[in-house]
């Protein structure tokens, strides 16, 4: 009688070991990589798209295409009352607009009462207002979530998207630098 021999052959592991290469690989660029995590945007260096499939907001001035590309600097803010980091931005786009920077909100795939108590319990930070009933006008400006936030230059150019809620240190970071960018131009 032969024993068989109970070495284990290196080809059985190499799955494994392709595998956990892998995780590592990504656990080190998820973890370590220091490079841009923002959200690429189609939108920026290019005219603001088109706002003509929005609906009125109850109560509101509405906006168009032509407001957007009018004198100094204008922000369009994606928002709904059903979307709490849009609520954690709230104070600063409060603090923007008490400054006199002009946000045009639309409201997205909101229910209209919902909202209008959203904007009564936190305040309106809104110059003019506009609703995204079906979410069409979201599409076109490449929307990824809520809320998203798009700085306007006096052209109708967007100089900067930014994709989720503005904190205390993305106005300092993010938002100011880039209102300062559009102003320039």
């Amino acid at each position: 009688m032969t024993q068989e021999n109970t070495k284990f052959p290196i080809y059985y592991a190499l799955p494994l070991v392709i595998v956990m290469g892998i995780v590592l690989l990504g656990g080190w660029k998820m973890f370590f990589d220091s490079g841009n995590d923002t959200l690429p945007s189609t939108r920026e260096g290019g005219v603001a798209p088109s706002v003509v499939r929005l609906s009125a907001f109850d109560g509101a001035e509405g906006f168009t295409h032509d407001d957007l590309k009018s004198a100094g600097v204008k922000l369009v803010n994606f928002w709904a009352s059903w979307c709490a980091p849009c609520r954690a931005e709230h104070p600063q786009l409060q603090t923007l607009a008490d400054e006199g920077v002009v946000i045009n909100g639309i409201n997205y795939k909101d229910d209209p009462v919902n909202a209008r108590r959203f904007l009564e319990e936190l305040g309106d930070p809104f110059a003019k207002l506009m609703a995204d009933t079906e979410g069409r006008t979201g599409l076109e400006w490449g929307l990824y979530g809520l809320p998203e936030t798009f700085i306007i230059a006096a052209d109708g150019t967007v100089v900067k998207r930014f994709a989720g809620p503005i904190t205390e240190s993305i106005l300092e970071s993010v938002i100011r630098p880039a209102i300062d960018d559009a102003a320039s131009r």
